[in-house]
């Protein structure tokens, strides 16, 4: 069954393949800027009063917070500072840049800062700082979470990072530019998320029939996902097109179905906890299967589905928790305005986040049935218990052996 599907999934990869993203002239908004390394080289206070007049505005996320006033500035002691580009035509380069006291980040000597050139501004106002460079605490943060899944995990932690930088390399060089090509994003996203789903857990958990259970619970999970998603977003009416991102995604690539992206997301998000959901599930059932080799395919589905539904509850309640943490900010915002949970709810960039929610813990739900039993049927078929005993009930051999001595005395 899992041959075919494989073959369909490497003709998807084969066919809707990409030459790379489409090429397109830079907007100079949000993401789409030139950008630049830098390093603030010298910090400075001044009169806020004496410069408001004359400095250009800052730009980018160090911009003053909304709703302060210019009295409040005037007020206090601004910073001038002066960054060096360090990379690109224009290397060496410095410029200078007003940070207001109330702004959320400050400049300090000695910073390494992303800066966003805009060459058609004049000179004066070219570069703006745009980011913080962190590439060396994420690299570090990165460098421990490899060795934590090294030490821990051993040769099947080394396997599961070979498997992360897989997805990796599906996401950013076929799924990605696929989309932005034109092609459809649920397509896309199913051919996708299944080659990452066949080769993350082939690689991880082996070539054997446990992990070829766990393939198959994973699917047809990922399908049921695939059909409520699509059912619901086009009856909520949910555009996908909610925000300054999406909307530059959209003005850039008209001809992407921006609907079709959030249902492609949802369903790469549910990836992941589904391969924990259906390799646990499925292990559970072949270790009982080893402890107690006697018990048929009803004892095993019954015994491993307790165990499901103790996972079922710490799942869901953690992807519930992860997409309101995500949209935390938002959820403040919806707080201050006072809304009622109904007006919540019902707001668009809510919707999306619920229907991610409800859809994905339905899928994984569906999963731990599924999976179980899909389990308990190959294990009892692969590995056949002993003999069953007149009365039914399966009986060890030794155990029988045993119990016929005693009675031959």
């Amino acid at each position: 069954m899992l041959i075919p599907f494989a073959t369909a999934v490497v003709v998807g990869l084969v066919v809707l393949w990409p030459g790379g993203a489409p090429a397109h002239e830079r907007t100079g908004v949000g993401f789409d800027r030139q950008t630049q390394q830098a390093t603030v080289i010298r910090v400075e206070k001044v009169d806020c009063g004496a410069v408001n007049a004359s400095a250009p505005p800052p730009t980018g996320d160090t911009s003053t917070a909304e709703g302060s006033s210019a009295q409040q500035q005037a007020d206090g002691t601004c910073k001038k500072a002066t960054i060096r580009v360090d990379t690109g035509d224009d290397k060496g380069r410095t410029f200078s840049e007003i940070v207001q006291p109330d702004q959320s980040r400050q400049l300090e000597q000695g910073q390494e800062v992303i800066v966003a050139y805009e060459p058609s501004a004049p000179r004066d106002l070219q570069y703006s700082v745009t980011d913080v460079n962190r590439r060396l605490p994420m690299a570090l943060l990165a460098g421990l979470f490899a060795l934590a899944v090294v030490v821990v995990g051993r040769l099947r932690g080394v396997m599961a990072l070979i498997a992360l930088a897989i997805s990796f390399l599906v996401l950013n060089f076929f799924i990605l530019p696929a989309i932005l090509q034109g092609s459809n994003p649920l397509l896309v996203a199913v051919i996708g998320a299944s080659a990452i789903m066949l080769i993350a857990l082939y690689l991880c958990h082996g070539l054997s029939a446990r992990t070829s259970v766990a393939v198959l619970g994973t699917l047809i999970s990922l399908l049921l996902i695939g059909l409520l998603g699509s059912l619901f977003i086009g009856w909520a009416a949910l555009t996908g097109n909610t925000d300054d991102n999406t909307g530059l995604i959209h003005g850039l690539y008209p001809s992407i179905d921006m609907s079709g992206l959030l249902l492609a997301g949802v369903i790469i998000g549910s990836l992941g906890v589904l391969d924990d959901v259906t390799v646990t599930q499925t292990s559970a059932v072949w270790e009982l299967h080893e402890a107690n080799p006697a018990m048929g395919r009803r004892g095993l589905y019954r015994a491993a589905i307790r165990i499901g539904r103790d996972h079922i509850a710490s799942v869901v309640n953690t992807l519930v928790l992860a997409y309101a943490g995500a949209a935390l900010p938002l959820l403040l915002l919806f707080s201050i305005a006072q809304s009622s949970v109904g007006a919540v709810a019902n707001s668009e960039l809510v919707a999306e986040e619920i229907a991610r929610t409800l859809v994905g813990s339905i899928g994984l739900v569906a999963s731990v049935p599924v999976t179980t039993a899909l389990a308990a049927l190959v294990v009892s078929a692969d590995r056949p218990g002993p003999e069953r005993a007149a009365n039914g009930s399966a009986v060890p051999p030794a155990r029988a052996g045993g119990r016929g001595r005693r009675r031959k005395r």
